[in-house]
Order: structure tokens, then C-alpha cells, then sequence
């Protein structure tokens, strides 16, 4: 998913200092599960090369980091949070209220299989100033063509 979405120019601005800003690299920021006590963490993980190098990058940083919360995420990311409890048709976010959040946040709940057909809720939440419908049906354009050739 961060593969398809950097390739979308729109979801690589934000805001940064009153100015927009285009980053050529977006790195990621997902939540984790820790399942001894039902918390969840905010890990920072750098895109890297490969799905093998980034997955084991991401475990790598998951087990070493021991706060919940490190501070507030740096712009240059995707925000990950993967619901896999749960199917759904609509999900929203709070947001801070502050008119520079610019920061694309992707959701994704539980599969299911409908006709034959796997289907994946999946939601884009984006800074209207940057990312459109049109951005959003590319992205979903992308994962699509990826999942299918996978």
C-alpha cells in the first residue's frame, strides 16, 4: 500500500511551516498490538528497498521500542491502522482540528469472501488541499493491480 500511494505524487504534500511542501520519500507510522495487554503502540518504521527488509525493519523496531507513544510523528509519513476484527462500511476519524494535519492516514479491516469474491474494507483519510477522489481511485487502482498479480 505505501508502494501505491508513493507513486501518487498528491498524497506526498503537506504542510510544513505555513508552506506546502512535496517530500519525495513518505516513510510510515503504524499501530501495533500488544497483545499482553491489549495497548497499542505508534511505530515509526523507514520504507526500505524490499517488503523482506521493511518487514523485518518494522519487527525489528516493534521489539525494541517500549513506549506506547514516542511523540508527536514526523510529516514524512503514512499513518497505518489496520483493523483485522472487524468488516465494516464507514469509518471516521477524530482529528486535532488543526487546519495544517496534513498527514494521509489508510485503514483496513477484516476480509471477506462475498460470490467468490475476497473483498478488504479499506479508507482513506487525506488533506482535502492535496488528495481528491480521483487521487484516492488511483490508489485503489494500484493495490488493486498489485493484489491481482500477487
Amino acid at each position: 500500500m505505501t508502494s501505491c500511494a508513493q507513486e501518487i505524487e498528491e498524497f506526498r504534500y503537506r504542510f510544513l511551516d505555513g508552506r506546502v511542501v512535496l517530500y519525495r520519500k513518505i516513510n510510515t507510522a503504524c499501530t501495533y498490538l500488544d497483545e499482553q495487554t491489549d495497548l497499542f503502540k505508534a511505530v515509526y518504521v523507514p520504507m526500505q528497498d524490499s517488503l523482506p527488509d521493511y518487514l523485518a525493519e518494522a519487527a525489528a523496531r516493534v521489539k525494541a521500542q517500549k513506549e506506547y507513544f514516542t511523540g508527536p510523528l514526523a510529516n514524512d509519513v503514512f499513518q497505518f491502522s489496520p483493523m483485522p476484527w472487524l468488516s465494516y462500511t464507514h469509518i471516521s476519524h477524530t482529528i486535532s482540528g488543526k487546519k495544517d494535519a496534513s498527514t494521509p492516514i489508510f485503514d483496513w479491516g477484516k476480509y471477506t469472501v462475498k460470490d467468490g469474491k475476497w473483498l478488504l474494507p479499506f479508507s482513506v483519510q487525506a488533506h482535502h488541499s492535496f488528495v481528491d477522489g480521483l487521487h484516492i481511485a488511483k490508489l485503489a487502482d494500484s493495490i488493486q493491480k498489485r493484489l491481482d498479480a500477487f
